[in-house]
């Protein structure tokens, strides 16, 4: 994970100074499946590339595909797991740059395969005094706190409801597939930073409006990727709370063109995925692959 991180990191920097590139999702609606096409140029990490995704029968199925900056095929990879990685070193990218510098708090909502790496993520990053998890099932959400609480070495609270959670959280991480808002306004303290990853679909939304209207600083992984699939943010909008003018790009932040406000203040970050993330976990699984000589190789062109 700290490889991912570092990645992702320098990545963004890429992208703040203008020297990555990086498309926002493409989806093709077909009868019975869905196809998500997403594509980026990292040069930092020596690659162009894309991840191409299919949902289909309940299964999602993901693939990377790698070109060195000489055009040559250089690696597909499968991506499940990566993406979780590279999603979850985001946000340690994010809270490292925005969020507290002493020991804090997190709550998580989700206990799902994607959570998982998100605490372990936040917890490179951050001293974690307790983190208290939250998900509807409660076998599941008490399974997930033991297992964090024995791999992370941190102490860990299955919370009764999202509320006991949130309040009093300086780290608020939603991770979930909800259509609709999962933690409310008033349970975030004032200075606290929030995290929503669970939704990239203009129809959802795990944020009330009322969250992003009061949110001091509003960041995005990437604005024209935002203005397409951050559900949270365009409901904000639409409802007349939020104006895109607000919003600041992760990749500014990361490059040293932002500047933390004065006096304290809820930061939001929406986090919907990019492909350049991708390129950044892909670069470092490559690297481990030759070294470890591990993979197949094939002959494509």
């Amino acid at each position: 994970m700290d490889d991912v991180i570092a990645a992702v990191t320098a990545a963004m920097q890429e992208l703040g100074e203008g020297v990555a590139q990086n498309e926002p999702r493409r989806r093709a609606f077909a009868p019975g499946g869905l196809l998500n096409v997403m594509f980026a140029s990292y040069p930092g990490g020596r690659c162009t590339g894309l991840k191409a995704y299919t949902m289909a029968d309940g299964h999602a199925r993901f693939l990377v595909v790698l070109f060195g900056l000489d055009g040559s095929c250089e690696a597909l990879i499968e991506a499940d797991f990566m993406g979780a990685y590279r999603t979850g070193a985001a946000t340690a990218v994010a809270v490292r740059a925005m969020g507290p510098k002493g020991p804090a708090t997190v709550a998580l909502i989700g206990a799902g395969w994607q959570a998982s790496t998100q605490a372990l993520a936040v917890s490179r990053v951050l001293e974690i005094k307790e983190l208290r998890v939250f998900s509807r099932d409660h076998e599941r959400r008490a399974a997930f706190a033991g297992e964090q609480q024995e791999q992370l070495s941190v102490p860990t609270v299955a919370a009764g409801s999202a509320e006991l959670a949130v309040r009093g959280a300086d780290v608020v991480i939603t991770m979930t597939t909800s259509k609709t808002p999962v933690i409310e306004d008033a349970w975030i303290e004032p200075h606290a930073m929030v995290v929503a990853g669970g939704s990239n679909w203009r129809n959802k939304a795990e944020l009330p409006v009322e969250l992003v209207a009061r949110a001091q600083t509003i960041v995005v992984d990437q604005l024209a990727a935002a203005q397409l699939e951050s559900g949270d943010l365009i409901a904000a909008h639409e409802a007349g709370k939020f104006d895109w003018s607000r919003a600041v790009e992760l990749g500014a932040v990361v490059a040293g063109k932002w500047q933390r406000p004065a006096g304290p203040g809820i930061t939001l970050f929406e986090s919907h995925g990019l492909a350049l993330w991708d390129l950044a976990a892909g670069s470092i699984v490559l690297k481990a692959a030759r070294e470890r000589d591990l993979g197949e190789e094939i002959r494509l062109f």
